[in-house]
């Protein structure tokens, strides 16, 4: 079991594996408190390889807490397009306004003030206080709690709150024992702590700790498929190799099952407009534009019809197939259609019952694409926003 285990021995081994194996990132080469914070909300639910083009384009436009505080919100959604959960990023704009408000623009060297900060919690604080700040805090996230309970062969539930507190725990203690929260103080019991000091990342034992435990989790000890155990620093400290539990360990409760949502959407096209609406400011996808679309699986005589209900002739309809996308407690199950309509007579907005109560705003089909944030539960529909239908294809 974890606090039965000495994790001393592990510290050296891991930081050494890591002065070789460590990722190159953005991040990591500049890593400022805002550099910092704003990869740890892109990587929640996002693989690295994935956030790299989003982390330049997004620090590019927005470089600071300064800038991020003041942003437009349609702007700031279509920076974030494509990485999903969109309230992390109107948390981070909320959390900027505190920083400038209170801390002058920059992110507090304090963990119990970042905590105190939109949207960041225990991990984040601890992966920003550590990685920009050298202060040794723990950060533990899924690929931590994978790789401690392994090497210890820990079979407790790693979604209980209560064992991610007690590893947290255990953690700081390892880190800087009875001391206070201070850089100078990280591992006192480590006999190379200096040498190792020297020749880590920005010379932070704290920020390296916390990121050689994460590699390891992400490009050896991985989440899915086999382990590659004969690369990882742990192998003849592992637990749970020697005692054969390495596919039974970490333990994870069973998620409830999402609930099935059915869909109809519609590419509602006249001759050179596609037709968007803006989600509601709260709930699911709050705010971001998204394709029309209705309650359950429509055939093509009920969409021809709820078209006509809009206001709208229908001139050709052409499906487009089914789609899934699966949000964390919800799954959409879809089907698509492009409707193509006569070119509506000074009508920007129309309401209905059935689509919405937001109405229809009808845009240029590029437009869309490069103003609008169009979240990607839409992405199998939103590739048709340009399609021609029947002899348009001819023109």
């Amino acid at each position: 079991m974890l606090k039965d285990y000495d994790l001393k021995q592990l510290v050296s081994p891991l930081l050494k594996w890591f002065l070789s194996h460590a990722r190159i990132l953005p991040w990591r080469e500049e890593p400022t408190p805002y550099r910092v914070w704003i990869s740890e909300i892109m990587l929640q639910q996002t693989r690295v390889e994935a956030v790299k083009s989003y982390f330049e384009r997004f620090t590019k436009a927005l470089p600071d807490a300064g800038a991020l505080s003041v942003c437009p919100e349609d702007e700031l959604l279509k920076l974030w397009e494509g990485l999903g959960y969109y309230n992390r990023v109107r948390n981070m704009q909320k959390a900027a306004v505190e920083v400038v408000e209170n801390y002058g623009g920059q992110l507090p060297a304090d963990y119990e003030k970042l905590l105190k900060l939109k949207g960041i919690g225990h991990y984040t604080a601890g992966a920003v206080a550590s990685i920009a700040y050298g202060i040794p805090v723990p950060a533990v996230d899924g690929n931590v709690l994978r790789v401690l309970t392994r090497v210890s062969a820990d079979d407790t539930d790693i979604m209980k709150q209560s064992f991610r507190s007690e590893m947290e725990a255990l953690l700081e203690e390892l880190m800087h024992g009875t001391g206070d929260r201070n850089e100078k103080n990280i591992f006192p019991w480590m006999e190379d702590a200096v040498d190792l000091r020297a020749q880590v990342y920005h010379g932070n034992l704290a920020g390296a700790f916390n990121q050689a435990l994460m590699e390891l989790g992400a490009t050896v000890c991985v989440p899915n498929g086999a382990p590659l155990c004969e690369e990882c620093p742990w192998e003849k400290l592992c637990e749970a190799k020697k005692q054969g539990l390495i596919e039974q360990i970490p333990v994870k409760s069973k998620a409830k099952p999402r609930k099935i949502e059915k869909k109809t959407v519609l590419i509602l096209r006249d001759d050179q407009k596609v037709a968007i609406r803006k989600r509601p400011r709260k709930g699911l996808l709050a705010g971001l534009y998204e394709l029309p679309n209705v309650e359950g699986n429509l055939g093509q005589e009920e969409v021809l019809s709820l078209v006509k209900e809009l206001g709208y002739a229908p001139i050709r309809i052409q499906p487009l197939g089914d789609a899934k996308h699966i949000f964390s407690h919800i799954e959409w199950h879809m089907t698509g259609y492009a409707v193509r309509v006569e070119e509506p007579e000074m009508q920007p907005q129309v309401q209905s019952e059935k689509i919405g109560t937001d109405g229809l705003l009808f845009v240029d089909a590029e437009d869309a694409k490069e103003k609008y944030a169009i979240p990607s539960a839409f992405a199998a529909y939103a590739k048709y926003m340009n399609i021609l239908l029947g002899s348009e294809k001819n023109r």
